[in-house]
């Protein structure tokens, strides 16, 4: 089927091809977003900003942009223009373009389905943060890549070129139902580097629900919890090496638990700047054979058993 070279062309596209908008994931649309624009070209800036121009949006960067801004978009006169911090990363500048289209496919979609309520403004932010780093992380590649990895966060950032916090979000996501797992990245949280706090986290549940302990009340840390003295995190900041808990019992501390953990915490380090942010991983202790590859590359320190912390 021939699609038509503009962004309408392509909502109307989807609409035929799946029926209502909001009943499609934002995996289904980014993958027939990648076969219909990118077929055989590589997944660059270059790539992108030609497919943007296919879409019919103008493209445009910023020296300025408002504060706490990546980019924005407009549509007058049937006119598309995306505009975009200029001095923004390429991974940035990738992920605001295919964010703002994302957008503007929304706003296309209710002139073409009678009926649908486009998204609010929040749910719209989030349906676009996770269409763009569908296109740029596919879900089966990627998840792939996890796996053959050993859920190395700081490793497949650089293997794609993206941010340590898309890739610990994207690793959630294509995890979900799969198996237990939970991630996080811990930065400074004061001026001196005294504190660190969690920037980042996501999970995903095992199917099994006797195996999912998030349920456990303040063990797993959410955006802004500190890292404590004596935690996982404080050992792996102050000795600057990684660290691997064996065994996190949860019950009593002579029962053996099947939801027992095990717990990896790497340190990413800048070239100037040392460490800058720590990711841990944490899964089910039945599934530690699944991070081998990592610890087999950054042979970390080990600590025999945690109770009910991390």
């Amino acid at each position: 089927m021939k699609i038509s070279n503009d962004l309408r062309g392509f909502c109307e596209h989807l609409v035929r091809k799946f029926g209502s908008p909001g009943a499609t994931s934002e995996e289904q649309k980014a993958e027939e977003f990648r076969r219909v624009y990118l077929r055989n070209l590589p997944l660059n800036l270059k790539s992108i900003r030609a497919i943007a121009s296919c879409c019919g949006a103008e493209l445009r960067g910023l020296e300025k942009m408002p504060r706490n801004v990546r980019g924005y978009h407009e549509i007058c006169d049937g006119r598309l223009n995306i505009y975009y911090r200029k001095d923004d990363t390429v991974s940035g500048i990738q992920n605001t373009i295919l964010h703002e289209l994302r957008e503007m496919m929304e706003t296309l979609f209710s002139t073409i389905e009678p009926g649908y309520e486009p998204l609010r403004t929040s749910a719209r932010h989030l349906a676009a943060n996770r269409f763009a780093t569908a296109v740029l992380l596919p879900e089966e590649k990627f998840k792939a890549d996890v796996f053959s990895s050993g859920f190395d966060v700081y490793g497949l950032s650089q293997t794609y070129s993206k941010s340590a916090s898309q890739v610990l979000l994207r690793m959630g996501e294509v995890l979900q139902s799969r198996l237990f797992f939970y991630g996080a990245l811990f930065e400074p949280d004061d001026p001196e580097g005294q504190e660190w706090a969690v920037t980042y986290w996501t999970g995903s549940s095992n199917e099994d629900a006797e195996a999912n302990v998030f349920g456990l009340d303040g063990l797993f840390p959410k955006r802004g919890r500190r890292a404590l003295p004596g935690s996982l995190i404080d050992l792996t900041i102050k000795s600057g090496k990684a660290h691997l808990v064996r065994r996190i019992t949860l019950g009593g501390p002579e029962d053996f638990d099947d939801g027992e953990l095990v717990a990896l915490a790497v340190p990413i380090v800048g070239e100037a700047t040392g460490i800058e942010k720590v990711a841990l991983v944490v899964l089910l202790s039945r599934d530690v054979r699944l991070l081998e590859p990592q610890i087999e590359r950054i042979n970390p320190e080990i600590i025999e058993s945690f109770h009910r912390h991390l």
